[in-house]
């Protein structure tokens, strides 16, 4: 590397054409009728507040806030769970509006489209001429589109959100003053969002505050001290692409295909099929190590038509996200929402890991790989999930509730085990701990006594008429079967409602 290259003269990156829907997890909402659009609408991940509208931010609310605080901002806000197959079924029809105007299109997550510039720019006529008609073809499918253009993926992304063509080489000066911050806006996993958010907030404490400073620090050096992800966080501050060109290929295409017999018409049908090939590809490049820059999902129908999409890919991707993201990608073609559903239904499932290389520093480490007798239990979930259906094998996950049966949710096992309901959120009225280890499927009757023996009620104000001291079980009473009892345990407080 020569002297200029390190002051700061750098070759520029890829040409690259960027299309950013603002707030599109909030417009994906709107669009299924779960708010209304005058409404200020806010989604959250169980922790902080991740998207919001326009009206909320005028407001005061903003991302990373806690609900109550949002809430304490702003009263009349709308808050909604955050679903990301809600936002790749919505984003469907606006791709394939936008595959009118420029056919190879990858798009990096729900809202944001990546493309190359050089062939679009020749045969549309210019650079301004392709962002026009790609803010049409997105206006046409009902979403308000931003495109910006630039050298260099960061500065492509960045461009987009202020609507902005940059000129040739011009991208690492746009990019300087900006926020460390900013690289959070690459990302397109939860893993690789938490990687770069820990990275900018040790680099921000060492005293780095913007990308212009990480441009100019020694290559080496940031290699030494921050591994990959700060040499490809250095890369993106400069200008250029993530991952410096290769010209041979490092690795071959890695591909799970399978015959679906009979046709799938239904999205359980097709969605069990491919988490089979979603786990055979992941174990696959797990076990030569090795990770993908691009995510490819063909399905051919029975009339021979075939389904393609290609997703970007930043950093690792665990089984269970690679076989969400699939899923999703079959639910916006099979449910109709796409516009053009299959006219017949699926014969053929490919999942294909295109841009292979070798997964290097960001292996699982040492304390995050699966065990043996975990992934051996895994396989044989699967199994039986094959012989009964996707409901056959369920997976238990802690929910937030008042009852010691509401704070636990049974979903199918490999979906996503993300809680409906915050369990770290108080609860007023909920049964303190230590919970029963048994919970009868049957409510059973008993009654509640007090130290004399008087039976115990409660009130239209919810007052007990005396302190609770027995709990008599009513079927076994002739037994002699009465248990005493010093404290107020769950069976007493079913017991003390009014009819117990």
């Amino acid at each position: 590397m020569s002297v200029a290259t390190e002051a700061g003269t750098w070759p520029s990156g890829t040409r690259l054409v960027a299309l950013w829907v603002p707030d599109w997890p909030v417009v994906a909402a709107l669009n299924e009728g779960l708010a209304g659009a005058h409404q200020p609408v806010a989604l959250h991940d169980g922790r902080g507040v991740v998207a919001l509208s326009a009206q909320a931010r005028a407001q005061g609310v903003r991302r990373g806030m806690r609900r109550r605080s949002a809430q304490a901002m702003c009263p009349d806000l709308v808050l909604l769970r955050v679903d990301e197959g809600r936002d790749v079924r919505a984003f469907e029809p606006v791709l394939q509006a936008l595959e009118e105007v420029v056919p190879l299109l990858v798009p990096m997550r729900p809202g944001l489209v990546l493309t190359g510039a050089r062939g679009p720019t020749r045969y549309l006529g210019g650079e301004m001429q392709v962002a026009q008609q790609l803010v049409g073809a997105a206006a046409e499918a009902g979403a308000e589109a931003q495109v910006g253009i630039a050298d260099g993926l960061l500065a492509a992304v960045l461009a987009a959100r202020g609507d902005t063509v940059l000129a040739p080489g011009t991208s690492a000066a746009y990019l300087a003053g900006r926020d460390m911050r900013e690289l959070i806006h690459v990302t397109t996993t939860r893993q690789a969002r938490a990687e770069m958010t820990e990275l900018t907030g040790v680099l921000r404490r060492l005293g780095l505050h913007t990308l212009g400073g990480l441009a100019e620090l020694p290559r080496r050096q940031v290699h030494a001290r921050f591994g990959a992800l700060g040499e490809q966080a250095q890369r993106l501050a400069r200008g250029l692409d993530a991952h410096p060109p290769q010209a041979p290929r490092p690795e071959p295409d890695l591909t799970s295909s399978a015959d679906l017999d009979p046709p799938a018409s239904r999205l359980d049908v097709a969605a069990f099929a491919a988490r089979r090939l979603a786990e055979e590809l992941h174990q696959r490049m797990v076990r030569r190590g090795v990770l993908c820059g691009l995510l490819r999902v063909l399905a051919r129908t029975s009339e021979g038509g075939e389904l393609v999409r290609t997703w970007r890919i930043d950093g690792a991707l665990s089984a269970s996200e690679l076989t969400d993201r699939v899923r999703w990608q079959l639910d916006g073609w099979l449910s109709g929402r796409s516009g053009r559903p299959p006219s017949a239904p699926l014969t053929h499932l490919a999942l294909t890991a295109e841009e292979v290389m070798p997964a290097a520093a960001v292996q699982e480490g040492l304390w995050g790989q699966t065990g043996r007798g975990e992934r051996q239990a895994g396989r044989a979930a699967l199994r039986i999930q094959g012989l009964l259906g996707a409901d056959g094998v369920l997976a238990p996950v802690a929910e937030g509730g008042r009852a010691p049966r509401d704070r636990i949710r049974l979903v199918a096992w490999g979906d996503e085990l993300s809680p409906v309901r915050d369990p770290g959120a108080p609860w007023p009225g909920q049964i303190p701990r230590p919970l029963p280890a048994r919970v009868p499927a049957d409510p059973v009757p008993v009654q509640l006594l007090d130290a004399e023996g008087a039976p115990v009620r409660v009130d239209e104000r919810g007052h007990l008429s005396g302190a609770p001291d027995v709990v008599l079980d009513v079927v076994h009473a002739g037994d002699g079967g009465a248990a005493a009892s010093g404290e107020w345990s769950s069976g007493a407080a079913d017991a003390g409602r009014p009819g117990g």
